[in-house]
């Protein structure tokens, strides 16, 4: 579904990416790992066109990525969950939902509403109730329902367990497991805490300053000691 070949991004001189090449499929989680400045979210930000690469090619679907604006992503079907859980602190619950479905344009549905409820009961809950007084753990829910509204084909999350309890991460990636195996959405998961991700993930991509030097699929990269010793910090 997505198709990275010798992707290479830079802030001014300094090179974040270098040449990041790899597949991510279709009803799939593909986990990209690395320590603090490994390129993962420059990764990401590229992938969505909040970053012009200088050189390689990003495909979703068929169809070019590079050059494409930001605000048309949500159309083709990717949805960036950026890190930090950025909801709008005053609106409510429900209108930051709506304001996701806006992005593949039409009417929002509320089929749509009812669906990131069913998966999100805590937030059928609290529809009513303004965004900031939400906790971690349901803002980061809500943030993942708002991009669901509009039925993303891919979802990229930054970071999605960053500064929540062990309880609520799991609850999370129970979800997003869920998510890909009832409706064959691709995910494509930055994160820090590489033995979560792992155990919900099929697949591993290891970054290290700007380059791969891990592909494969997820319970080999947890297997191999020497990588998860080297880059992975467990």
């Amino acid at each position: 579904m997505l198709e990275l070949h010798e992707l290479s991004t830079s802030y001014g001189p300094v090179k974040a990416l270098r040449g990041v090449s790899f597949t991510a499929k279709e009803g799939a989680i593909t986990a990209v790992l690395g320590a603090n400045g490994a390129g993962k979210t420059t990764l990401l930000r590229t992938i969505s066109g909040l970053l012009r690469p200088t050189s390689g090619t990003a495909t979703f679907a068929g169809t070019d990525l590079v050059g494409t604006a930001p605000e048309k992503m949500p159309r083709l079907g990717l949805s960036h969950v950026p890190e930090g859980r950025g909801v709008i602190t005053e609106l409510t619950v429900e209108e930051n939902l709506r304001l996701g479905g806006l992005g593949r344009g039409g009417k929002v549905r509320g089929d749509d509403l009812q669906r990131v409820f069913d998966l999100f009961p805590v937030l059928g809950e609290r529809r009513t109730a303004v965004a900031h007084v939400l906790s971690g753990g349901e803002r980061q829910m809500l943030v993942v329902g708002r991009a669901l509204m509009a039925r993303p084909r891919m979802l990229l999350l930054d970071e999605p367990s960053l500064g929540l309890a062990p309880r609520v991460v799991a609850q999370i990636f129970s979800l997003l497991r869920d998510l890909v195996a009832r409706e064959g959405l691709a995910v494509l998961l930055v994160e820090q805490n590489a033995r979560s991700a792992l155990s919900i993930a099929d697949h591993g991509v290891v970054l290290n300053l700007g380059a791969v030097v891990a592909d494969q699929d997820a319970a080999s990269l947890a297997a191999d000691d020497t990588l998860r010793h080297a880059y992975l910090g467990f």
